[in-house]
């Protein structure tokens, strides 16, 4: 945490909110901060015997944290009426002179994060891992039968022309990093223009809008610690409505691929267990009615945009405004990427 999270929580401040909103009495006891794969603060403590979990953003955000922090609560609030394994909102903040920035309270997830560790049990037993694949999918068909109208999410995002946006989008996000002094550019990358021209021209007839986690992928879930069920899912501040099978191409996108050349490292040891991307899509298509004939179109878009998002690190890197290893790092993996869409075009 790039500051300690005393100077971001004034614990008396944040009591006497509680009490307003009549959540226990007393003082806040044992608050210890949470680290993970965001920037956001994530602190839990005790107060009356209730164990909470408290997010708010850094103080300094790239974006405006404070709707991001609304979003996040309004989305998991609406989720409680629905059977997608979320962490429970208990309370909410959006007024940021209480702690200098929005933010919400949620229940505490008992479990652990695949891509930190297994523990010993799940480590041990490949057919466990291949239930965690396939409970992994079993969550994002959840969300993508969530009734957004039902929900009150109605307004929660733009659907018109969704995925016609989505190759345009990335590819001026692409042409955008020209700014950075010292990007070889993007014809380093294989098939750059190739993948995007293919997107446009095969955009699938229609979709149905569904509620999106965005960044769907192993290291964005919490797993039980006594079976291979999902927790939760975490991580919502790129929420929205969409079209959610794009979340399933997101897993499919970070997964590894045995036919990958200098495929980078998998994000779980051991991997061996986990069901392959198709036995993914196949197990989604069971808890889903979608319209899954596109498929392919959907796994182009996710490789196209994680490698488009990825080699901006890179050219940040080039420009002396990121680590330079990580940068090289991520642009291997933008090739990777770029070169499996290749594949499955060719195989298709």
């Amino acid at each position: 945490m790039a500051r300690d999270w005393r100077e971001l929580v004034d614990l008396r401040r944040l009591a006497e909110w509680m009490d307003g909103k009549g959540l226990g009495g007393g003082d806040i006891v044992a608050p210890t901060a949470l680290t993970g794969g965001t920037q956001n603060i994530l602190l839990r403590f005790e107060r009356a015997g209730r164990s909470y979990v408290l997010r708010r953003p850094p103080p300094h955000t790239v974006a405006n944290g404070d709707e991001t922090m609304r979003r996040e609560a309004r989305v998991l609030g609406a989720l409680a009426a629905t059977d997608v394994p979320h962490p429970r909102l208990i309370a909410a903040c959006g007024d940021p002179e209480v702690l200098g920035a929005a933010f919400y309270l949620m229940e505490p997830v008992e479990g652990f994060n695949a891509t930190v560790a297994l523990p010993p049990r799940h480590a041990g037993d490949p057919a466990i891992r291949r239930e965690m694949g396939f409970a992994l999918v079993d969550a994002a068909a959840a969300l993508g039968r969530a009734d957004a109208i039902a929900v009150g999410l109605q307004d929660f995002g733009r659907t018109d022309n969704f995925l016609a946006r989505q190759p345009a989008r990335w590819r001026d996000q692409l042409e955008g990093y020209a700014k950075h002094e010292g990007w070889p550019g993007a014809a380093q990358i294989p098939g750059v223009a190739e993948v995007g021209a293919w997107l446009a021209a095969n955009l699938p007839a229609t979709f149905t809008p569904g509620i999106m986690h965005g960044d769907m992928h192993l290291a964005n879930v919490i797993y039980r610690p006594d079976s291979a069920e999902v927790a939760a899912i975490v991580d919502w501040e790129l929420a929205t409505l969409g079209d959610p099978l794009v979340d399933l191409a997101w897993v499919l996108a970070t997964w590894p691929d045995p036919a990958d050349e200098n495929q980078a490292a998998a994000t779980v040891t051991p991997w061996e267990g986990f069901p392959t991307g198709d036995e993914l899509v196949e197990r989604y298509a069971q808890g889903s009615d979608r319209d899954m004939s596109a498929m392919l179109w959907y796994r182009v878009l996710a490789c196209y945009k994680l490698g488009i998002l990825l080699e901006g690190s890179y050219a940040r890197a080039a420009a002396g405004k990121a680590d330079p290893a990580i940068g090289a790092m991520l642009h291997r993996q933008t090739i990777i990427l770029f070169k499996r869409a290749l594949r499955w075009l060719d195989a298709a």
